[in-house]
Order: structure tokens, then C-alpha cells, then sequence
């Protein structure tokens, strides 16, 4: 059973803008810590941004703050990345990921969508 779909990722130049999507299942999405979550190639897992199930709470990392927003869709069971004014150093494989409570650790990983910049 798959539980998180990501979808959105594909090419754009240097401060463009893309809006990836988390598809999650209905037990996951009402009751998980949602995170964006990025590798680079030869790089490690960078966190960027986080949303809670009961609140909506978010958190973001350092490197998106002000350019990355999280949202929910409650009517989609959906969480978004907005990413704006995308930089070279925006390339990476971006996941999203579901922990019981923000910070606790993952328990979910979808398989991932390719975003790429270009300058």
C-alpha cells in the first residue's frame, strides 16, 4: 500500500517557480507530521519544511525559509511545496515523508520527484 505520492518536480530556470504535491493516504495525512525532505546527488537528506496534522503548524528549514511554503488540502488529502524564486542549488530529489509527531522521526518516505534549476 503505497501511502505518500509525490508529483509536481520537473525543469525550470533559476527564479522560477514549482508546486509540488504529496498525495497521502486518508490515516496518514489525519494524523502524521507531513515533511518535504531533499537529497542531492553525493549529498545528504536536507529537511525543509514540515507541517502537523492537528494544528497546521509549520516549520522551515533556514535555506527555504521565505522563498519554500507548506500547505495542506484537507479536501484532497494533499500537502504542497511551493517553491519560488528557485536557485542552481534548489537540484535534488525531493521526498516527502510522514513521522507520528514533528521531529519524532520517519516513519513513511514517498519515492520521490526530480526538481531541477538551471541558471
Amino acid at each position: 500500500q503505497v501511502e505518500l505520492v509525490e508529483s509536481g518536480g520537473g525543469s525550470v530556470q533559476a527564479g522560477g517557480s514549482l508546486r509540488l504535491t504529496c498525495t497521502v493516504s486518508v490515516h496518514i495525512f489525519n494524523n502524521y507530521c507531513i515533511n518535504w525532505v531533499r537529497q542531492a546527488p553525493g549529498g545528504e537528506r536536507e529537511g525543509l519544511a514540515a507541517i502537523e496534522s492537528n494544528n497546521g503548524e509549520t516549520m522551515y528549514a533556514d535555506s527555504v525559509k521565505g522563498r519554500f511554503t507548506i500547505s495542506r488540502d484537507d479536501a484532497k488529502s494533499a500537502v504542497h511545496l511551493q517553491m519560488n524564486s528557485l536557485k542552481p542549488e534548489d537540484t535534488a530529489m525531493y521526498y516527502c515523508a510522514a513521522e507520528a509527531t514533528c521531529g519524532a522521526g520517519m516513519d513513511y518516505w514517498g519515492q520521490g520527484t526530480q526538481v531541477t534549476v538551471s541558471s
